[in-house]
């Protein structure tokens, strides 16, 4: 949202409409939901490419001498061991060891990093990665106006974008980034996303956003690219098992309690932020587990909901984060926290309250999906 209170609008709005999407807020920005059929946009990144506008994410660039110690301070990966060129996923966590956001940092050279943060805590990070630095060599600067992001996903990704850039696609490993120029354009080039399937985010300036989108739209044309929104992109994450912040990632939660404790890497050298609370943290998991994510798959039709209760022999064992229908399963998914007892793949007897009545679901590990390498 805008200091006067109006919805930002991305480079490519003026497109996004002139295609027809349906308009939505999300986290202040007016974003495209879908341009037609979800469903359709969702399978057609499974089997073919998407492609997502994405520059409502909160880019944030840490340079100088001490922008990796900086990092190892502020954040829980050790960042400083990530290699020039190469990206790394971590979270930002609170003193208490909640979680105030999960993140991709990049690093772009020898003391310049690529922070991205969601849309919905980009000011968070933004103001606590600029308190933190205090006492460090290091700037701090937002950037979320200086990028416009696409996302083309997919199956047939590697190939539309190969045609639009001399790159060394081939040798550009998961997590990876590298400057080029696609359709002319100069970008960052990095293979990632939050799909489940191979594909690429390209980070440009705002000005070139439209150019690059006609450009990928036009080499996909045989392949079939459709222009993807949001909806799709959430459940394309769903069936990946990615988290999604405010959803299975909280601050009330700490990287331990959702699972992701791997990210937590207290071998680096140095304090950082929010160190003895997640060791506590750690230690409280191995004596008592706590509620473990897990894969929920409906007998039914009916589709949980994020906060629905779930249930067995009568008691509640845990909550829906995220559920929705499943394009590739053809059945309603969830993911929920429930209790150890009850998280095993194959438990019998779970259910979901939905209004009352107790859906049965079956328990089973997460990812839903997993796309063939």
């Amino acid at each position: 949202m805008s200091s006067t209170g109006e919805l930002r609008h991305t480079a490519l709005d003026a497109l996004h409409r002139s295609l027809g999407a349906t308009m939505t807020d999300f986290a202040g920005w007016d974003m495209p939901l879908r341009y037609g059929s979800e469903r359709d946009e969702h399978i057609a990144v499974r089997t073919k490419a998407g492609l997502f506008d994405l520059s409502h994410m909160g880019e944030i660039t840490v340079t100088g001498p001490q922008a990796a110690a900086l990092l190892d301070f502020a954040l829980v990966g050790n960042i400083g061991g990530v290699k020039p060129g190469r990206a790394r996923y971590t979270m930002i966590c609170r003193a208490d060891g909640g979680i105030l956001d999960d993140l991709i940092v990049y690093r772009l050279g020898e003391t310049e990093y690529m922070v991205v943060a969601n849309a919905s805590n980009a000011q968070v990070v933004l103001d606590a990665l600029t308190e933190r630095a205090a006492g460090f060599d290091a700037e701090v600067r937002d950037d979320r106006d200086a990028y416009a992001l696409l996302a083309v996903q997919g199956p047939q990704s590697p190939g539309i974008l190969k045609s639009l850039t001399d790159a060394d696609l081939d040798g550009l490993k998961y997590y990876a980034g590298l400057p080029g120029t696609v359709a002319g354009v100069p970008a960052l080039i990095a293979r990632t996303g939050y799909t489940g399937e191979d594909g690429f985010e390209l980070f440009v300036k705002p000005e070139h956003a439209v150019e690059l989108w006609q450009a990928l739209t036009k080499a996909g044309e045989g392949v079939g690219l459709v222009p993807c929104g949001l909806s799709c992109r959430d459940t394309l994450r769903l069936e990946a098992g990615m988290p999604l912040y405010g959803h299975e990632l909280t601050t009330s939660l700490t990287p331990f309690d959702a699972g992701l404790g791997r990210v937590v890497k207290f071998e680096k050298e140095g304090d950082f932020v929010g160190r003895e609370a997640l060791r506590e943290a750690a230690a409280r998991a191995e004596s008592q587990p706590p509620r473990v994510l897990v894969g929920l798959v409906a007998e039914g039709r009916r589709v949980p909901r994020a906060g629905y209760a779930v249930v067995a022999g009568g008691e509640v064992i845990g909550e829906v984060t995220s559920g929705a229908p499943s394009p590739t399963l053809g059945k309603p998914i969830a993911m929920a926290y429930v209790d150890p007892t009850h998280a095993a793949p194959g438990t019998s007897g779970v259910g979901v309250d939905i209004r009352g009545s107790h859906e049965p679901y079956e328990v089973v590990a997460l990812p839903f999906y997993k796309r063939q390498k």
